[in-house]
């Protein structure tokens, strides 16, 4: 595979942006055969299209590209973050289903936890603490936002400070060339690319998905960007564990106006899961609906869609069709245990 090709594979949807640019990819790619990448992974709620699927399925683009792809399972920085009830113990047990996940949607996969990291890495704590050194707090609060929190918080307590510079330390002991994120992660590796450079350390390439968005009504007008598919808010996510019905009833459920292709979330399905395990998708309906048509690009579907040639219910009972052929086969291999499933549900 070229290098063209290679870089056309990690460009595919859901990726948004690479930082700094693509040439600097490529100067990578034409410098190292092999390079290493991770994704650092909170271990909360149980896993969803976003969380596992979208994100699975981008890691197994990198992997296609021959580069060295890791999970990175952040144990401490999920009790930092209140994630799980902040319970060590169930936080492990979790882990394994995320682990176990994982290494069946990307098969090949490397996981690695926070907890073997830097119980390997005795300089960890010793380039953690020189990191935060060229951090402001100012700066240090402006960063909560990659955990969900905002700088204006009034209580908020010190750990949560120790977060961003983990996040930071936690690359540099992994020794990556590519850092891999949602667009929400994205300030931390602006940091990282100030701050390694100051430090001497190995500055990555990041490369920043668009987080899939959940299903309801955005708050305000149809312009506001939807918000991403949440681990706490059923209505929002497809989750893996839900049943076949279940998943199209969420479809078809979800916010779809006619016409409306901006932050449309059953289209944003269908072009950063459908399409990308499927060359084509084909509408079945009656010859006084316009009949039957394909579609072999996401591109030409949205095109008809914004034209209202499409119809938002058959666009969302295909899509639904669609995302059982994909998602079943994936539930149906991940075991979840009635005491793990119980432990993840009330540890909200």
């Amino acid at each position: 595979m070229d290098i063209t090709e290679k870089v056309e594979l990690i460009k595919r949807p859901p990726t948004k942006e690479i930082v700094k640019d693509e040439a600097e990819l490529i100067e990578l790619l034409n410098t190292n055969s092999k390079p290493k990448h991770y994704i650092g992974l909170e271990i909360s709620g149980f896993l969803h299209l976003g969380s596992l699927i979208s994100t699975g399925f981008k890691i197994n683009d990198f992997m296609k590209a021959g580069i060295d792809c890791t999970v990175f399972l952040a144990d401490w920085h999920t009790l930092i973050n209140d994630k799980l009830g902040g319970n060590l113990e169930t936080i492990s047990k979790v882990s394994k289903y995320y682990a176990d996940a994982f290494r069946l949607v990307c098969p090949g996969v490397n996981i690695v936890m926070g907890t073997d990291l830097y119980d390997s890495k005795k300089e960890y704590w010793a380039e953690l603490v020189k990191f935060t050194k060229h951090m402001t707090l100012a700066r240090t609060m402006r960063t909560l936002t990659i955990m969900g929190r905002s700088e204006n918080e009034e209580k908020i307590d010190l750990a949560k400070l120790l977060y961003p510079p983990m996040q930071a330390a936690d690359i540099h002991s992994l020794d990556l060339d590519i850092v891999h994120a949602g667009m929400d992660q994205r300030k931390i590796h602006m940091l990282v690319r100030e701050i390694f450079p100051k430090m001497k350390w190995k500055v990555p390439v990041a490369v920043h998905h668009s987080l899939l968005p959940g299903l309801t009504q955005p708050k305000g007008d149809s312009t506001t960007e939807l918000g991403k598919m949440s681990k706490s808010d059923p209505n929002s996510g497809i989750f893996i564990h839900n049943s076949d019905d279940e998943i199209k009833k969420k479809i078809n459920k979800g916010w779809c106006e006619e016409g409306l292709t901006e932050n449309n979330p059953v289209l944003e399905i269908a072009r950063q899961i459908v399409f990308h395990e499927y060359d084509s998708i084909s509408i079945e309906r009656p010859e006084k609906f316009g009949g039957n048509v394909t579609y072999n690009s996401y591109e030409e579907l949205e095109a008809d869609f914004a034209q209202k040639n499409l119809h938002p219910g058959d666009l969302k009972n295909t899509v639904g069709e669609h995302m059982v052929k994909i998602i079943a086969p994936i539930r149906d291999k991940i075991s979840l245990s009635n005491e793990l499933f119980e432990l993840i549900k009330n540890s909200h």
